[in-house]
């Protein structure tokens, strides 16, 4: 597939290529452009012109745009779908939940943007301003830059694409190199929803040259990232240079607490929702299971039980429960981690198990709340690690333990001790009887500490992507 670099698609400017496999297979899906400094030099030059034409198309007419590519996305979900799960390796069925969210997101952005109101000041608030009114208006932020991770392409394209367009930016896309086919497809869908080539874009290739080229050009004014914790702080250095703004969303190392009050179905049930989704390859999974040590075996039996019952294996078939991570490597980087706490001293319960990209559900007993694992060690895969504790507060201190702070969670069944749990915990999400992985696209979705800078979703995105300014009438009155 070529790239949209500009108004056309094409190819890079120097002809290299990217080859898109097949996880579960290993075989060539298709090739994408590895895009030059110079693609993205016309990109971001195409973007800042055709800004300031789309900055005058009305709202209801963005909004109109929005609503077309919803459609579209809905009359070709069966092969979006597929390619989705064919590129990514993820379960057929959640790669049409994924593709089905976009009718949710898009629309919700459209419909809160054309209610984002400007406020007024009135005359008189304060001492002096009896005669002048202050009018808020919001104005678009310039050329954005939207770089998407592999895990959820679909989601995080709604996340950041619609947003821009409807305050009036631009937008270059940049997904991830092992998985940028369906998005590919969506700009396509997005320019015959009426969007014009130029203020949409999407370049494919290598980080260093084109992610990071994009953040470090003075002619781009928002990077929103979605990321590993060490791309973003990259990224930020390189905006630094400019003042340009970011929006981080980071990694996690969320922290699953259960009390020995806690419904033990519902936390078995949150496990496997919120840990195995995807293979584990979720920012905001739960990933340190904190269970009190009276329970603690029987939540280490149930969990082994049901494992055992997952289908592990070819992501096209409806009754597969996990497939394989987004590649060998990813595969290879979760079993050094499992090693790695093994060596440490964690007992191996079950899995540990590798088959090229595929990874089986593992649980590791025995986790101390001095590994690695237990603070900042990020594994994206489906592993448990299972650390006892006495106390809330014991529970507390190694789930603030970590550099991250995404999401957490508490399973008890007195909710006055898990609001209280939620309030004390150092994240930016905090679920009371939920695994960690919670994310509507009305809430406002984003981490504390190393996992990241701003606030992504329905009630924040559009401010993020807009810039406020005060018009003030003086003495009119």
């Amino acid at each position: 597939m070529n790239n949209l670099i500009g108004y056309n698609w094409k190819n890079a400017s120097d002809g290299k290529i990217i080859e898109v496999t097949n996880p579960a297979t290993g075989n060539l899906i298709d090739t994408v452009p590895n895009c030059s400094i110079d693609d993205v030099n016309e990109a971001v030059g195409v973007a800042k012109i055709e800004q300031k034409k789309w900055a005058e198309v009305p709202m209801h007419k963005r909004a109109d745009c929005i609503y077309r590519f919803v459609d579209l996305v809905e009359k070709n979900k069966d092969r979006l779908a597929k390619l989705l799960s064919d590129e990514t390796g993820k379960p057929i069925r959640e790669a049409i939940a994924e593709i089905a969210n976009v009718g949710i997101g898009a629309k919700a952005f459209a419909e809160r943007a054309k209610h984002l109101y400007n406020e007024l000041i009135p005359a008189g608030q304060e001492a002096g301003q009896e005669k002048c009114m202050q009018i808020t208006v919001r104005q678009p932020i310039g050329v954005v830059v939207a770089i998407l991770p592999f895990n959820f392409p679909s989601d995080l394209f709604c996340q950041k694409v619609p947003p821009a367009l409807l305050m009036g930016n631009s937008i270059i896309v940049k997904p991830s190199n092992y998985n940028p086919l369906t998005l590919i497809e969506y700009v396509k869908l997005m320019i015959e929803a009426g969007v014009p080539a130029g203020t949409i874009q999407i370049l494919t290739g290598d980080g260093p040259t084109v992610g990071q080229e994009l953040a470090a050009n003075p002619d781009v004014h928002l990077v929103s990232l979605t990321g590993s914790t060490a791309a973003g702080i990259q990224t930020m250095g390189t905006c630094s240079k400019n003042l340009t703004h970011v929006m981080l969303e980071l990694g996690g190392n969320d922290a699953f607490i259960f009390l020995e009050d806690g419904d033990m179905d519902l936390a078995v049930k949150e496990t496997i929702w919120g840990r195995l989704y995807n293979g584990g390859q979720v920012c905001c999974a739960s990933k340190r299971f904190l269970i009190h040590n009276s329970r603690k075996q029987e939540f280490i039996d149930r969990m082994k039980e049901i494992i055992s019952k997952l289908k592990v294996g070819d992501p096209s078939q409806m009754d597969t429960d996990m497939g394989p991570l987004i590649n060998v490597q990813a595969a290879e980087r979760v079993e050094e981690y499992v090693n790695k706490t093994i060596a440490e001293g964690a007992t191996l319960v079950c899995g540990g198990k590798r088959e090229g990209a595929y990874y089986y559900p593992t649980i590791l007993d025995n986790v101390t709340k001095d590994m690695e694992i237990a603070k900042d060690m990020e594994v994206f895969g489906p592993v448990i690690p299972v650390i006892g504790f006495d106390t809330e507060e014991e529970a507390i201190e190694i789930a603030n333990s970590s550099s991250y702070g995404l999401c957490g969670n508490v399973i008890t069944k007195d909710y006055s001790r898990g609001m209280k749990i939620a309030y004390k915990l150092e994240c930016g999400g905090a679920i009371v009887n939920g695994a960690s992985f919670y994310r509507s696209f009305e809430m406002p979705f984003g981490g504390w500490k190393h996992s990241g800078i701003g606030n992504e979703g329905v009630l924040t995105t559009l401010q993020e992507m807009s810039r406020l300014k005060t018009i003030i009438l003086k003495n009119i009155l």
